[in-house]
């Protein structure tokens, strides 16, 4: 792999942004590395973070390079520092520099970046776990698959932080948050009902963390749904000793599902003969 730190501009946040980036890289030589085949174009991961984090997280406490290389995939990790990846009611449009800006940059400076949705996904701990179901949710178009890890999915329990301008800031009026654009319930029952396309889900939480309830919660909402789910629990809590052992799990997931994808979109081709 390829590992490159991108500085780039953002037109919709007005300002310079990092992003970590994994490459492919057909290697011959090179002791312990995989040499598997490098294609023409290549599936995506964008892989987000959590609160306390940033875009070099991921690199520093999993082994997500080394991961991703056998499977031939390349890996996005950006940084939105505390916005949840929302478009903040008092700040930054971090929904649509993840959901929208993001990929195009990409595939401009890297354009071996498949662009078709069986080949592009999201995944992230924590907050970035809410964010990464909300890019699915929000841009099924573009994201085939999301995957979460003790994702954040309710973010009713922010106030509890006592830090209520930091919450607005994000959020807006909490009581306004259930049916709304980052409602994530809300979110799922409309992608689902929408006739549109539906992204593959994927979720892990520790049975001691702290957001157990509300992972569970959401398993129930989207199996209710019909979604295409994928759910699990093990022993632990929340933190990096609980999440890096998934990694290589996300991957056999990812894998599997990229090939239902194009599975299904090879039969609505011929369908549509």
């Amino acid at each position: 792999m390829a590992f490159l730190e991108v500085n780039i501009y953002s037109e919709v946040l007005k300002m310079q942004m990092s992003v970590n980036v994994l490459l492919p890289q057909k290697t011959r030589g090179c002791i312990g590395i995989y040499e598997g085949e490098v294609p023409d174009t290549y599936p995506t991961l964008y892989l987000l973070h959590g609160m306390t984090d940033d875009h070099s997280t991921w690199m520093r406490r999993t082994t997500i390079e080394t991961t991703s290389e056998q499977f031939g995939c390349a890996v996005v990790m950006p940084t939105t520092y505390l916005g949840w990846y929302t478009d903040m009611e008092f700040g930054f449009k971090y929904c649509t520099f993840i959901g929208e800006e993001l990929p195009r940059i990409m595939r401009q400076l890297f354009p071996a970046m498949s662009k078709k949705r069986e080949d592009t996904f999201v995944a992230g701990n924590s907050m970035g776990g809410y964010g990464a179901l909300k890019m699915a949710l929000t841009y099924p178009e573009t994201f085939g698959a999301a995957l979460c890890l003790s994702a954040a999915f309710d973010p009713h329990w922010l106030p509890s932080l006592k830090n209520m301008r930091y919450c607005t800031d994000i959020f807006g009026d909490f009581s306004k948050l259930d049916g709304s654009k980052n409602d994530l319930f809300y979110l799922a029952e409309k992608v689902k009902n929408s006739g549109g396309p539906v992204p593959y889900i994927w979720a892990w939480c520790g049975e001691s963390d702290f957001l157990i309830e509300y992972n569970r919660k959401m398993r129930d909402h989207l199996t209710n749904l019909g979604y295409n789910l994928t759910y699990s629990e093990s022993a632990g809590g929340h933190g990096w000793v609980c999440w890096e052992p998934q990694v290589g799990p996300m991957f056999w997931w990812l894998a599997e599902t990229r090939e239902k994808l194009h599975d299904a979109l090879k039969a609505q081709e011929e369908e549509a003969k």
